[in-house]
């Protein structure tokens, strides 16, 4: 009996351990999504001013030569690697690891972001730089996040991690449900009143 007694207060003690822990690490990300599951449901609602930024550069005439040893057409991979660290220093843009659209005229990059958009054109010809950044404020960033939108294998990552660490956090507190519901009885029906509200809001208005 005391055996029993025993195993049964280390259980106990484990779920509310592994719930604080989930709980702890999801915390954030729970906010965030809860946050910007309203934002989304009332996008059409909430005003956002797209704001456009373009910027002009050179290519030195060294970066103009290896220009022209690429491809006159097609999709490729990134921009050859010296072309690339040029951009970083003027205008100061990031392509790295993004797909280069070659034509015997010029070179696209596109560059969508969370919250935003871009892009940045090469005249092969004579070097010349475009780049355009547009924006459509925080909110359509914390939006794109939320969808996981042109965020980058690492935020994928993050909400692979977060989505496990969520389901645990839920199945830990469904265990301390069962924990307690021998001494609480309202336990079982507030449970079933949670499954039951989805359910009836599908079946009977969303057609």
């Amino acid at each position: 009996m005391r055996a029993r007694k025993a195993a049964k207060n280390f259980w106990k003690k484990q779920a509310r351990i592994w719930h604080w822990i989930s709980g702890a690490v999801c915390l954030v990300g729970m906010v965030l999504f809860a946050v910007t599951g309203i934002t989304l449901n009332h996008a059409g609602d909430i005003p956002a001013e797209p704001v456009t930024r373009s910027v002009e550069a050179q290519l030195p005439d060294e970066m103009i030569s290896i220009l022209a040893t690429q491809p006159e057409e097609g999709m490729t991979g990134a921009l050859p690697p010296e072309i690339i660290r040029q951009l970083r220093r003027d205008p100061g843009v990031n392509v790295s690891g993004r797909a280069a659209e070659w034509t015997d005229v010029d070179v696209y990059v596109g560059l969508p972001r969370p919250g935003g958009d871009g892009w940045l054109a090469i005249d092969r010809e004579t070097g010349l730089v475009e780049y355009e950044h547009t924006s459509r404020g925080a909110i359509s960033y914390l939006n794109d996040l939320h969808k996981g939108r042109d965020t980058g294998p690492a935020w994928a990552l993050f909400l692979d991690v977060f989505s496990v660490a969520t389901i645990f956090f839920c199945l830990t507190g469904l265990w301390l449900l069962q924990i307690h519901s021998a001494k609480r009885a309202i336990t079982w029906p507030l449970t079933l009143i949670g499954v039951a509200i989805p359910v009836v809001v599908l079946v009977l208005f969303v057609h």
